[in-house]
């Protein structure tokens, strides 16, 4: 016999299709009502036989028997079997009966409670770009079927949330490379079609294509880095947030000092395990924001440390934070939070005409706490009554080796 024909399917009748969890659930209640009633059945028949096949006690006999007697005992003995086979025989046909009946009723029951299942089945073959904002809302009790519709309902808003916030991401760096891409376009085409260009014209466009391709370098790069602050963190080492943030303040002296701001600094130790590089970015990009968005001669604080974790079970875990404070402009307080927002400047967005716009791309608190929930951690951000920002980046303290050492 060949491989090919051992291995040929087998008949269709011999497939058995699987089985769906309505199925199943009817299935199981079946045999176990069948099982139940079966054992009902066994122990009501074997009562019966011993009750009716008792012998009778000594006293009830006669001393005395008369010529029908032994007629009356084989009369009542088959009186007996019949009783028994009749039962028996009732008894298996009422099962029967009851086993069926109980197998349609367990299949209505099982559609009955697996009907929030199909919905939420439904909800998720629906699911697409476009219909994220419908909801089940399923109605009923707080049992395990409404905890998982209310969950399902949790993570389409999340979802929903998402999209929108990826949706608005693209539309705003589009926008954003599609400005120096036009300042360049504008510029060659302005020069070009001059019938004579002079020598400071084409120095002009030069300078003008330089600074929009700068522009949409600076803006690429910050997306680059927007893009791996968000994936899982790796080559952590332990390390001081105050040492980070004294380096990041070196790189930011010379503008501060250009703007005459007043220097206020409090580096206490903050020792933390995770990413040195994307940390250097983020605190930089504290300084820089408190920099840029500040008056000249303005309060530029500085400050690090670590603060216990009020939310966390263990009293002993603690944050590790730096905090930037500036002296910009008054902010509303309700919408401050908004400046974590990809491409959002606050007073200074992208679409402001203000002439007085600081050189940005409105990607620096995105990268801050993109860096914070890369690191298990958060960034917050409070306005200040008299003007300005006072922002918090905070990671979880790295663990006292010395302590762990001494508790093993």
């Amino acid at each position: 016999m060949s491989a090919a024909r051992r291995r040929r399917p087998l008949p269709g009748w011999v497939r058995i299709p699987p089985l769906t969890i309505r199925a199943r659930l009817t299935l199981t209640y079946t045999a176990l009502f069948t099982v139940g009633g079966a054992a009902l059945l066994v122990g009501l028949t074997t009562a019966f036989y011993r009750a009716v096949y008792r012998p009778l006690p000594a006293d009830a006999i006669p001393s005395r028997l008369d010529p029908d007697h032994d007629h009356f005992i084989g009369l009542r003995d088959q009186i007996r079997d019949a009783a028994v086979s009749h039962l028996l025989r009732d008894s298996l046909l009422l099962l029967l009966v009851v086993v069926a009946v109980s197998a349609l009723l367990g299949w209505w029951v099982a559609g009955r409670l697996l009907r929030p299942l199909a919905a939420i089945t439904a909800a998720a073959r629906r699911a697409t770009g476009t219909t994220l904002h419908e909801r089940l809302n399923l109605p009923g009790p707080q049992d395990e079927l409404k905890q998982l519709g209310d969950t399902f309902d949790e993570m389409l808003e999340r979802l929903d949330a998402t999209f929108a916030a990826q949706r608005r991401f693209v539309a705003n760096a589009s926008h954003e490379l599609r400005t120096p891409l036009t300042v360049t376009r504008t510029a060659v085409e302005v020069t070009t079609a001059k019938p004579r260009p002079t020598t400071a014209q084409w120095r002009t466009m030069a300078q003008d294509v330089t600074d929009s391709t700068q522009r949409a370098q600076r803006l690429i790069d910050a997306l680059l880095v927007l893009a791996r602050s968000e994936q899982r963190v790796t080559d952590v080492e332990d390390d001081d947030l105050a040492d980070v943030t004294a380096e990041a303040l070196d790189h930011i002296a010379a503008r501060s000092a250009a703007r005459g701001l007043h220097l206020e600094t409090d580096l206490a130790p903050a020792p933390l395990r995770g990413n040195l590089a994307l940390l250097d970015i983020a605190v930089t990009n504290l300084l820089e924001n408190a920099v840029k968005y500040n008056h000249d001669g303005g309060l530029l604080r500085v400050t690090t440390g670590t603060v216990p974790m009020a939310d966390d079970c263990d009293a002993h875990r603690e944050w590790a934070q730096v905090s930037v404070s500036n002296a910009g402009p008054v902010l509303d307080p309700d919408h401050v939070e908004e400046l974590f927002e990809p491409f959002e400047r606050g007073v200074h967005t992208r679409r402001s005409t203000s002439a007085t716009v600081p050189d940005g791309v409105g990607l620096g608190l995105s990268i801050v706490r993109a860096v914070a929930l890369a690191h298990d951690g958060h960034a917050q951000v409070a306005a200040r009554p008299e003007g300005g920002l006072t922002v918090t980046l905070r990671v979880p303290r790295a663990p006292d080796q010395h302590a762990t050492g001494a508790a093993g």
